[in-house]
């Protein structure tokens, strides 16, 4: 595990988007993709939990995805915890894994030219997609971002469904998941977020939505 001084690191993927709701993959190359109203709920009811959990306390440091979709999440819960959206740190290591070929085509097209390319059991994808990453690629680059923090403050990351996977196995010192050559932590419904401290789990909010789409 990986020890955040003793802050706490508040992580949760973005709201439902127009392209979740028809199983329409992003990954990195739709970055605008737009949250749908009830993408708009889910981020308000975190930001109202995450208000709940927090108290009069201070606010946490914010960090989102350069991906619209995680932005405007964000925006949406910095208004519900009396934060400054203004001040959030983007950072392009805290996208979704890249899709390549697949971005902007739905899970069910590519499934009937190629096969089965989910794995069930673990919600992963079962195939690298074609001229895109792999869980090791996305748990490298998060590996940097987390190797450049130094947890002098509480912080906020909203990222992505895989993303918020591999991120929080890495913090929780999860195994590599034979496989997918990462550390995966468990799938969490859409509008879910969860407290890490110090290698240490708590669930801040248990979504309703949908499980992880890239």
């Amino acid at each position: 595990m990986i020890s955040t001084q003793g802050k706490r690191l508040f992580i949760a993927r973005h709201g439902e988007t127009v392209f979740n709701k028809i199983a329409r993959m992003q990954g990195q190359a739709e970055l605008h993709t737009p949250l749908t109203w009830d993408g708009c709920v889910q981020a308000r009811i975190m930001g109202r939990a995450l208000a709940n959990y927090l108290g009069d306390e201070p606010r946490p440091q914010l960090w989102s995805s350069s991906a619209g979709r995680a932005l405007q999440t964000l925006a949406l819960i910095a208004e519900e915890i009396d934060a400054d959206w203004h001040l959030t740190s983007r950072d392009d290591r805290l996208l979704e894994i890249d899709v390549g070929t697949w971005s902007s085509r739905t899970y069910a097209d590519i499934a009937a030219e190629i096969g089965p390319i989910v794995d069930m059991e673990h919600k992963l994808f079962s195939v690298r997609p074609q001229g895109g990453e792999w869980y090791d690629d996305v748990a490298a680059r998060l590996a940097d971002w987390i190797g450049e923090q130094r947890f002098e403050q509480d912080m906020l990351v909203i990222c992505h469904g895989m993303t918020a996977r591999v991120l929080r196995g890495l913090m929780l010192g999860h195994p590599l998941l034979a496989g997918f050559d990462a550390p995966i932590a468990s799938s969490l419904a859409q509008g879910s977020m969860v407290m890490i401290r110090d290698g240490v789990e708590e669930l801040v909010v248990n979504g309703e939505g949908a499980g992880e789409r890239a």
